[in-house]
Parts: C-alpha cells; structure tokens; sequence
C-alpha cells in the first residue's frame, strides 16, 4: 500500500498564495493518476484536480480553474498543487490521492483508493 504524506498548508489571507505538497512512498509512482481533494467543515470532501500519470491529462473543478495549478514531479514521487487568488472558500483540509488503477486517468473520487492524512489549508477574509 502506498503512502501518501501532504504538506505546505497553512493560514494565508485571501489574494494569497500557497503551494501544498504531496510525496509518495514505493517506485510505482509513475503509473498513476494523482489527485488532489478538500473537505470543508460540514461539507463532503470533493474533487480539485487530477493529474495523469505522465501530466499529459490535466482536470480541474469549476471552483479552482485558473487559480490553482496541478503538476508533479515523477523523479521525486511528488505531486503539487499550486494555489494561487486564493479566497475564503479554500478554506479546507487537503488530500492528496492516488488512482486505483495504473494508466488509467481518472477524476471520481470513488476510483481513489490511497489517501494521505491531509493538510489544513485556512484563508482568511
């Protein structure tokens, strides 16, 4: 089973800019879809963004297009999401994920199946 170990949250003011990372562990990184998630207080957690095994496929929710940036760094078993405009809605916990199957690019959040702790991203007005 993979692990999944997300940092860089924080406290940032709304305009701001945060960049959350998330380091796998094993040497399959490569071959999976990555995705990032939030859960707000009293919210179902819900998709962000989705970056395929080689970063040729990229998707992002409505909410988040054209300010956050997905990429990631296959060398390193790294993925990053870029949060850039930042508003109060941001405000969640963060999770990073890896897809159930290797190739495959997927985007449900039902088709994650490795999730890291998560990492507490707070956006103040």
């Amino acid at each position: 089973q993979v692990q999944l170990v997300e940092s860089g949250g924080g406290l940032v003011q709304a305009g701001g800019s945060l960049r959350l990372s998330c380091a796998a562990s094993g040497r399959t990184f490569s071959m999976y879809t990555m995705g990032w998630f939030r859960q707000a207080p009293g919210k179902e957690r819900e998709f962000v963004a989705a970056i395929s095994w080689s970063g040729d496929s990229i998707e992002y929710a409505d909410s988040v297009k054209g300010r956050f940036t997905i990429s990631r760094d296959n060398a390193k078993n790294t993925v990053y999401l870029q949060m850039n405009s930042t508003k109060p809605e941001d405000t969640a916990i963060y999770y990073c994920a890896r897809g159930l199957f290797a190739r495959v690019f997927l985007t449900t959040q039902g088709d994650f199946d490795s999730w890291g702790q998560g990492t507490q991203v707070t956006v103040s007005s």
